[in-house]
């Protein structure tokens, strides 16, 4: 077991604070922390080391997201390197509850908490509108925006909207 001591403890909270702020490039709204795709940063022989897990592989937005989190430690002062870590794979379930509540906000319907289950991965989810809330939607597309989210509308208020799908 190892010590740490206060300065180091500071330098870390400093390193992890300037990595979480990362936005995501695909869902500005929320940060590679909100998504939970930001597993830890540590200092270690003097290098902020940050560990990410990619949405799922193929993901076009890794190097991107990876190059940002690596930018933003060089701009907090640290020297940086990112390790990619695929296990455990990421799961939606490690979105954060603030994370879920930034996307609705921004239109897009948060992935339900079932990320595991063979109903969330190939049976029918009931999205709630992110607009009025309501449960009476459909599924137009099975891809969105982007590969992760699903294209839905709302059969009360009209409005098309993305569902971030359960991985």
């Amino acid at each position: 077991m190892s010590v740490i001591h206060l300065d180091q403890e500071s330098e870390q909270g400093k390193a992890w604070e300037a990595a979480a702020s990362v936005p995501d490039p695909e869902v500005p709204c929320v940060t590679v922390a909100d998504l939970g795709i930001l597993r830890s940063v540590e200092i270690v022989d003097g290098v902020a080391v940050a560990r990410v897990t990619p949405t799922y592989s193929g993901c076009p937005a890794t190097q991107v997201i990876e190059m940002a989190i690596e930018m933003a430690l060089h701009e907090a002062g640290f020297d940086a390197r990112i390790e990619r870590v695929i296990s455990p794979a990421w799961t939606t379930d490690w979105i954060t509850e603030e994370g879920r509540e930034k996307l609705r906000d921004y239109g897009i319907a948060p992935p339900q908490k079932a990320s595991n289950s063979v109903r969330a991965l190939f049976g029918e989810t009931t999205v709630s509108c992110p607009k009025c809330g309501s449960s009476e939607t459909e599924r137009i597309s099975e891809f969105g925006s982007t590969p992760c989210k699903a294209l839905y509308r709302c059969k009360s208020c009209a409005e098309p909207f993305d569902y971030f799908k359960c991985i």
